[in-house]
């Protein structure tokens, strides 16, 4: 039995600042059944008098308002799921879109301080100056510009101070109110309340985790070494710490700046083809992707003209033996064979619980068709990737993180293409590599490797099944052997069969005080009340009391 841990005082009082911003929302119903709520005392719970003004906006509205006002974290948490279709409905996910990192700047925050101790050095041995005005500010980091004593310009990646501690106490916080929310909102359950924390707990993480974006953008450039059109921010990892990350200054033109492109003597619509090209490389030729790629975190080097990627911290990785699942899944799109995407879908899906396959099947087909009548200088795969989401939404398909961020960052990425070229079509990008999945796949060496795989498996079972079958065998003889066999609906039918049971007993009961009622009477059984026997009268009333019951039952239950 599990056991309500007792919060601290500071933990109690963010229960009952999230409690009062629920309330204040209208959202009061939420917690009011859980048992975190006994724990919060009377003298921080309050009367919020603009609750009846904030129920004049939509539900999914003040969803988004209950977010902003917690602050960072949950902030955070509305940004990564606003792409995440099939967990959440798409009115929600509107909203989530408007989200915005609105995070103030630190107040009293001693960056010189930090970077020394931090780093364990005198501050002024490595940088020759550290701006103390903060470039950007956001939930997890602030980033300050710095030049080191050798003349070089570099930013300096700096993680909120306490961060940590404060994402720490909201995770538990907001595990607690999803356990509550999966147990007493049957409404909420739908949403899935536990995973969405789960997923959004991975991913922050990883994001905190300043030594790993360090590695991915090592392994990036590894991955780009000696490519010609894109540049790689050089990291300094010996003034790097998990907290902080010292990198190159880039000093570029965004990508969506079209007018200081062209002022540049840029090509937009070179570059995007180049970086759209550059992107499905990512994932179909190396499975590591930047999950990220909105127009803030792509430059073009001026006097390069290279394309830059910058911040790391969230990517994507396709395994080796996912990777062959997501090309096989680009070709069955393209050759419309909706039952292989369905049997490729339930492959990879983390869980599925389709309602009606014939349903799905021609959700995908209209899908399918839509894209087949639509000319190819109109198609946009951004469009089509978002209905695909909503298909699975309402089929209950939930595919892995990772394929929902390579979505994510199609979809951001043929953005970028369409605002630097409004004729850009990337279906045009993706034809090279379709071919050469094809040529791939019906190559004598894929070929090969592909049936010495399956000898492989086969071998394995031959030298297996002998063992298998002796302790199948083993059970047998010792009477271990268990078969569990579910008949489904088997509790429905012994319920319905217990109250026929019990219907049959009670019309028997009532046949049995009907016939000893009339024998009574006809035998003037004593005691009489104005010559009727007592006892007669008795069984007449309890039988008549019963046959009205099981009469009511019956229509009450509609089961006539």
């Amino acid at each position: 039995m599990a056991i309500l841990r007792i919060p601290t005082q500071k933990e109690i009082k963010r229960y009952a600042t999230l409690f009062n911003i629920l309330v204040k929302y209208g959202f009061e119903d939420v917690l009011s059944q859980s048992p975190i709520l006994k724990l919060i005392p009377k003298k921080y719970l309050e009367n919020h008098p603009d609750t009846k003004k904030n129920l004049s906006f939509s539900k999914y509205e003040r969803i988004r308002m209950v977010l902003e006002e917690l602050g960072p974290t949950y902030i955070k948490l509305g940004q990564i799921f606003s792409t995440r279709e099939d967990m959440l409905p798409l009115e929600l996910i509107a909203e989530l879109e408007k989200l915005q990192d609105h995070v103030p700047k630190l107040k009293d925050f001693d960056v010189l301080a930090t970077v020394e101790e931090e780093l364990g050095i005198e501050k002024f041995g490595y940088f020759a100056t550290i701006q103390l005005e903060p470039l950007a500010a956001a939930s997890l980091a602030q980033v300050h510009q710095a030049q080191l004593v050798n003349g070089e310009d570099v930013i300096l990646k700096i993680q909120r101070p306490h961060i940590t501690a404060v994402i720490e106490a909201d995770l538990m916080v907001m595990k607690q109110v999803a356990d509550s929310l999966e147990k007493y909102s049957t409404h909420a359950q739908a949403y899935q309340p536990i995973r969405i924390i789960a997923s959004f707990e991975r991913s922050i993480k990883e994001e905190l985790q300043f030594a790993r974006e360090i590695g991915n953008t090592e392994r990036f450039a590894k991955n780009f070494a000696g490519n010609e059109f894109i540049h790689v921010p050089e990291i300094y990892k010996e003034l790097s710490t998990d907290k902080i990350i010292c990198m190159e200054l880039i000093e570029g033109i965004k990508v969506s700046n079209i007018e200081a492109l062209t002022a540049a003597n840029i090509n937009p619509k070179a570059v995007a083809k180049i970086g759209v090209d550059l992107y499905i490389e990512q994932i179909l030729d190396h499975g590591f992707f930047h999950a990220d790629p909105h127009p803030g975190n792509i430059f073009i080097i001026s006097e390069t003209e290279k394309i830059c990627f910058l911040d790391f911290g969230m990517m994507g990785t396709v395994l080796p033996n996912e990777k062959e699942s997501i090309n096989d899944l680009l070709l069955h799109f393209l050759n419309k064979d909706v039952k292989k995407i369905i049997t490729l879908l339930e492959k990879i899906a983390i869980s599925t619980n389709i309602p009606d396959y014939k349903k799905l099947e021609q959700d995908l087909y209209q899908l399918l068709e839509g894209v087949s009548n639509t000319a190819i200088q109109n198609i946009k795969l951004g469009d089509t990737l978002s209905q695909f989401k909503v298909v699975l939404y309402e089929n209950q398909i939930i595919i892995p993180h990772y394929l929902y961020m390579m979505i994510r960052g199609i979809i951001l990425i043929e953005g970028v293409g369409l605002k630097l070229d409004p004729e850009f079509n990337i279906t045009e990008n993706l034809e090279p590599y379709t071919a050469k999945i094809l040529r791939k796949k019906f190559s004598l060496k894929y070929l090969f490797k592909k049936n010495l795989n399956r000898i492989k498996d086969v071998n394995a079972l031959v030298d297996t099944l002998p063992d298998d079958i002796n302790t199948i065998l083993k059970k047998i003889k010792e009477g271990k052997l268990e078969i569990v066999h579910e008949h489904k609906g088997l509790k429905e039918f012994q319920s319905a069969t217990s109250k026929a049971v019990n219907r049959l007993v009670f019309a028997v009961i009532i046949a049995a005080l009907s016939i000893g009622s009339s024998l009574l009477v006809m035998a003037k059984m004593p005691p009489l009340i104005n010559g009727i026997p007592v006892l007669g009268a008795i069984g007449f009333v309890l039988s008549a009391l019963l046959g009205f019951y099981i009469v009511i039952s019956i229509f009450r239950n509609n089961q006539l």
